[in-house]
């Protein structure tokens, strides 16, 4: 972060103090500690991952934002980075991961696969992108997206983050510290526990319709 940006507009700091000392808000302080130390959890899906390795090397060096901590377990995870194809089977883990990561925690989908399903879309065991189940920060189009797309991303991500208040941001206010996502049933196919009442209220009406005699 440069002096110009840490500093508060309107507040003028004399010529030799200037590098020495700073007029900020608390909000400037808190979301530069948080942007520069975002851990992504340490798993990949399909091929986007290998990209996102690709990042993580020498070359493009994610140190650089902070974010070259990839933590195996969730808990200790600020970032989730969903790279490749979601398949029904995968997302209930998904799910549970995420449920696992404290807040504040952010989500990318990295690639087609996960913005909406890419080219399985049609695919009979693919979800068409995970933003039907996890709330999405930032999309990385691309299949796979290149590691410079991938910094992209995570640029924009520390941008959105540059923009929150403590006043603002949900984990601060009153209630539940984390809104836990119901996890998804995997049968014959993927139910979504939040519209099991849809799903009644149409077996019920379709029931209702099959006793109603036939008026010929």
């Amino acid at each position: 972060m440069t002096p110009n940006e840490l500093n508060s507009p309107g507040y003028d700091i004399p010529d030799d103090m200037k590098n020495v000392v700073a007029i900020t808000t608390l909000d400037k302080i808190y979301n530069f500690g948080r942007r520069s130390s975002v851990w992504p959890l340490m798993f990949g899906l399909a091929c986007c991952a290998i990209e996102m390795i690709a990042a993580q090397a020498s070359r493009y060096d994610l140190a650089r934002f902070g974010m070259e901590v990839m933590r195996p377990s969730p808990r200790q995870s600020d970032l989730m980075l969903v790279a490749g194809t979601v398949t029904k089977k995968m997302l209930p883990a998904i799910v549970r991961l995420y449920n696992q990561m404290p807040e504040p925690k952010y989500v990318i989908a990295m690639g087609a696969c996960a913005s909406g399903g890419g080219p399985f879309k049609e695919g009979y065991n693919v979800v068409a992108g995970i933003d039907k189940y996890l709330p999405v920060d930032v999309y990385i189009p691309g299949c796979p997206p290149t590691p410079q797309a991938l910094v992209y991303g995570l640029i924009k991500l520390q941008e959105k983050i540059d923009g929150q208040s403590l006043k603002q941001v949900r984990w601060y206010q009153k209630g539940a510290d984390s809104v836990e996502v119901p996890i998804p049933m995997l049968g014959p196919d993927l139910i979504d526990p939040r519209r099991i009442p849809e799903i009644k209220t149409k077996a019920a009406e379709l029931a209702a319709a099959a006793t109603i005699p036939n008026a010929e």
